[in-house]
């Protein structure tokens, strides 16, 4: 969530970074009202609570006479705190709900408009002229049942559309990448962990994706557990109403885990192979940092993301996502998007949010520091970037690696991790 204070303070700012989202510039000033309400209420309650204490005291010490009287404000006072007392803690739920609603503050430097209103900052690689090559390239669905490594038929049959299997090479290479991706991770210092796939809802809230995203959440409704779209969302919960000194950070963390998605209002899109699917693995980073070094831990986090699609060989683009298609929790988000060869076009494949201390206040995860000799706690700010979403990741190498006779050559950082193979070969039929 937002700082109250930049909201009574600079509302304007608050309503430019919804407005430039898309979203209810109105909640703004709904926002105001309540917690004008919320403190107001929390006034009024107090100054009752400091006259009933101060009664207290008096009502032993009075006369008779002024004993009953005492005692009949004394009454009235119950009643009064009691429903002052309601009406504070109506009126924080109230103001919590909205804020609850509220995204975070769109970085002044994000282009404005919706999702083809991308900036891109850079190119790297170069796109294989397959034509000069002389044969046309096949998609990754094509390679991948001729490899043996993709099996959608089965997958549909046993779990319905968009579920697959990775068999033989198929299952290997998924090993290989996510062996690969924790090892890269591991020496820049990111501390490995598989996480939960389930999570409770104050986790899943509080990492922003009970809002717009919540259409994209699988909810097991009998025991009121989520099951997550990323470990983003138990990394983010880790430390979750902790207090952590501030010279223990930056904390890093790169998270295996299975990811479930809807992937709801995407009828008719990337139906075929492996491209969009509802359940994959993938490896996270993730950052807990002082709020000051945020924007220099997102653009390291994108250097991690750069270093590893270099290393897999890949063509690919860095774009300045746009505020219409942030996530509620990010301030600002990079995408690295690889070229397919066969769509003609670049598609995403990492991504690397700020979110500032968005997550941190919802998840009550703050940093404890000594300023002038006196210790301070505040929201730190936590980042995320994506370093290999598997399926995607197969797709963007099966297509640019392959060669005439439909095999694929393996860039050289997988080759350790899958037995010394150069290339993939078709399975003889």
């Amino acid at each position: 969530m937002i700082d109250l204070r930049l909201l009574r303070e600079d509302p304007d700012r608050v309503r430019a970074s919804q407005r430039a989202r898309g979203e209810d510039v109105g909640l703004v000033d709904a926002l105001l009202s309540a917690d004008e309400r919320r403190r107001s209420s929390g006034v009024r309650f107090d100054e009752l609570r400091s006259e009933q204490k101060a009664l207290g005291k008096l009502i032993p010490k009075a006369t008779p006479e002024e004993r009953a009287e005492l005692l009949q404000r004394a009454e009235q006072l119950k009643t009064d705190v009691k429903a002052a007392e309601a009406e504070q803690n109506e009126a924080d739920e109230t103001a919590r709900a909205l804020l609850l609603r509220l995204g975070n503050i769109v970085h002044e430097d994000v282009p404005v408009g919706g999702e083809e209103d991308f900036v891109v900052l850079e190119t790297h690689g170069t796109i294989r002229d397959f034509a000069a090559e002389g044969f046309a390239p096949k998609d990754h669905l094509e390679l991948g049942e001729a490899l043996g490594a993709i099996d959608v038929e089965r997958g549909a049959k046993v779990s319905g559309s968009r579920f697959y299997y990775l068999t033989g090479v198929g299952a290997l290479l998924e090993l290989a990448l996510v062996n690969a991706a924790i090892a890269q991770a591991t020496e820049a210092g990111f501390v490995p962990m598989l996480t939960p796939a389930l999570v409770r809802p104050r986790a899943m809230e509080g990492t922003g994706f009970l809002g717009q995203a919540a259409e994209n959440v699988y909810h097991l409704e009998k025991d009121d557990y989520y099951l997550v779209g990323t470990s983003e969302v138990p990394l983010a919960a880790y430390h979750m109403d902790e207090i952590i000194d501030a010279d223990k950070l930056p904390l890093r963390y790169a998270g295996f885990s299975p990811c479930f998605r809807r992937e709801a209002g995407t009828y008719g899109k990337d139906t075929r192979g492996i491209f969009r699917v509802h359940q994959f693995d993938k490896v996270e980073m993730f950052s807990y940092v002082a709020p000051e070094d945020a924007e220099n831990e997102h653009k390291r986090l994108l250097d991690w993301e750069k270093q590893w699609l270099t290393s897999l060989e890949l063509p690919f683009q860095v774009i300045d996502v746009a505020t219409g298609d942030l996530g509620a929790s990010a301030s600002r988000k990079f995408d690295c998007e690889a070229w397919i060869p066969t769509q003609g076009k670049y598609r995403e494949l990492t991504s690397a949010s700020n979110c500032d201390g968005f997550q941190a206040r919802r998840l009550s995860v703050r940093m404890r520091e000594e300023q002038g000799g006196k210790k301070t706690v505040q929201p730190l700010a936590t980042l995320n970037g994506t370093l290999c979403a598997v399926p995607r990741t197969i797709v963007a190498l099966l297509e640019n690696h392959q060669l005439a006779d439909g095999s694929v050559r393996v860039p050289e950082v997988l080759r350790p991790y899958l037995g010394g193979r150069e290339v993939l070969e078709p399975i003889a039929k």
